[in-house]
């Protein structure tokens, strides 16, 4: 992974949010967000993509509420609240608009982020991102299951040690743990016409043994005006951002 050009701490909604600065570029190109996963941090979500998509842009990388550098509030974890402590920090670094590349909960946010604030996004990635709650299989909400989409116990191993790493509190990976897994479960915030409505060109990826259904992802590319959609074979959802063989050719055409 590379080392951050720049980190730093900003004030939004009533949070520390962390951040990280990689790349430069040139100003005349649209910065590029980064949203991570639930449970992980940007490091965990992007370190096998993010030397390449920092060597000639500027790259924001926030740890949203909670996550990683970023510590906890009592306010509720929600996607709309994340998405607008992403905007007031595009707002704090004087960004007005940015590509975005947003993986599972991240997606979610940045889906959110382009659903109401349309003029902030330039091109949008969503990595592994359901707009209902029925676009997970069956068994990713059982108790006890034990399906091959589940991230392994040696992948909660990794979240919990990058937790521990960095967290301003890291005692509390287990009830924060309880708190992502109660916004994962709760309902979305999107009707079809919201979908209809996108405007940013979007590329929808997931895996052949991802949480998303296949048929879901497929629904939202019919949905969004401006959508294609890649489904990487032999690929799980913790390794979505991880397959750089298959996903950087895609990542870098879309982009530009």
């Amino acid at each position: 992974m590379t080392v951050p050009h720049s980190s730093a701490h900003a004030k939004v909604n009533g949070l520390e949010m962390y951040y990280e600065v990689h790349g430069a570029g040139d100003d005349s190109r649209r910065p590029l967000v980064l949203l991570h996963g639930g449970v992980q941090t940007v490091g965990l979500s992007f370190a096998a993509v993010l030397p390449t998509l920092a060597a000639d842009r500027r790259v924001v990388a926030p740890e949203l509420q909670g996550h990683g550098h970023t510590a906890d509030t009592d306010r509720d974890l929600t996607v709309p609240n994340l998405a607008s402590d992403v905007v007031a920090l595009l707002d704090e670094l004087g960004i007005e608009q940015a590509d975005f590349i947003g993986f599972s909960l991240g997606g979610l946010t940045a889906l959110e982020v382009a659903v109401r604030h349309p003029e902030r996004v330039g091109r949008l990635v969503l990595a592994a991102t359901q707009y209902q709650q029925g676009g997970y299989h069956e068994e990713i909400s059982t108790p006890g299951s034990s399906s091959p989409r589940l991230p392994s116990q040696a992948d909660f191993q990794e979240m919990a040690d990058a937790y521990a790493a960095v967290a301003p509190h890291p005692e509390h990976f287990q009830d924060f743990l309880a708190k992502v897994a109660a916004a994962a479960h709760s309902p979305l915030p999107w009707t079809d016409d919201d979908l209809r409505g996108l405007q940013a060109p979007t590329l929808l990826v997931i895996g052949d043994t991802d949480f998303v259904r296949v048929e879901h992802a497929a629904e939202m590319q019919r949905l969004i005006p401006r959508a294609a959609l890649a489904v990487l074979p032999s690929t799980t959802h913790v390794d979505l951002m991880r397959r750089t063989s298959l996903l950087l050719p895609l990542l870098t055409e879309f982009l530009g």
